[in-house]
């Protein structure tokens, strides 16, 4: 059995400005939450247009996902760099976003680099995880094993569980820190108590494996199941190799110990994030 990594950039959802003030702004913003897409945009384009960046980033958005208006990349990223231009670290990292798949733009990796970081460094928790996993990949920028450790950590100790998952994949292979088997199980744990299907899966590797726990198949059948449970009909590799291990492992274990397994998995409830 073999862990599971992640390969690339990893896109996460786009989503709508929190309203701040009272106004126009938080008018146009409640139709956008409630899909009154033609309000939304007839408030939210003059204050856009004045200046307001969360109405600049929401009409990036609505451009993106083509809601109210045809799906237009360019003017999603003309808007995006408006308000990531005043600071607006989501507007920021979907402008990375935008830069790293060449959508509405030429691909440039560099440049979705430079987005991405301008909105890790001001906190923003995605784009501190994406920067790590860019300078694990060496996208951008050379590889460079520290510093995506370094960016991984800062988002895992928030709670961020695809950072965490990386961060135990580090741990576990020895990049950019010692291997260390137990610190990589504690990561995996974390995110896979969330209910992250790739922390699950390499939670049940190790568990199967006796690497930084003791060998436990009872432990590796219960993680393993609840990965192929959650992985996305999209993430067909990833939801074969779990039940691929999951059934080699069932093949060592009594009907007893299977029963159990199942039981583990089935009362399994997800625990919200906290930070570290």
């Amino acid at each position: 059995m073999k862990l599971l990594a992640l390969a690339g950039l990893v896109v996460f959802a786009l989503t709508f400005a929190t309203p701040a003030t009272a106004g126009p702004f938080e008018d146009a913003e409640s139709a956008l939450e409630r899909g009154d897409y033609v309000d939304a945009l007839r408030s939210m384009r003059p204050l856009a247009e004045h200046g307001n960046v969360g109405a600049q980033y929401d009409l990036g958005l609505m451009y993106y996902h083509g809601h109210g208006v045809r799906q237009d990349y360019a003017e999603a990223l003309r808007w995006y760099r408006k308000a990531a231009e005043q600071g607006n670290t989501k507007a920021q990292y979907n402008l990375g976003v935008m830069y790293a798949q060449g959508q509405g733009v030429p691909q440039d990796y560099a440049e979705a680099l430079r987005w991405f970081r301008k909105a890790a460094e001001q906190g923003n928790v995605t784009a501190q995880g994406t920067l790590g996993a860019m300078y694990a990949e060496g996208q951008g920028v050379p590889q460079d094993y520290a510093e995506a450790l370094r960016w991984y950590r800062k988002a895992a100790e928030q709670g961020h569980a695809l950072a965490e998952t990386d961060l135990g994949v580090m741990y576990a292979q020895g990049h950019g820190v010692p291997q260390d088997a137990a610190e990589a199980v504690r990561w995996f744990r974390k995110a896979a108590e969330q209910g992250h299907a790739l922390a699950e899966y390499n939670l049940g590797v190790m568990y199967a494996q006796g690497q930084g726990v003791p060998k436990d198949y009872v432990q590796a059948h219960r993680w393993l199941n609840l990965a192929a449970a959650r992985f996305l009909a999209s993430e067909n590799e990833q939801r074969a190799n779990a039940v691929k291990n999951r059934d080699r492992v069932a093949a060592k274990m009594t009907p007893a110990q299977i029963t159990e397994a199942q039981r583990l998995a089935r009362e399994w409830k997800p625990t919200p994030p906290t930070s570290r």
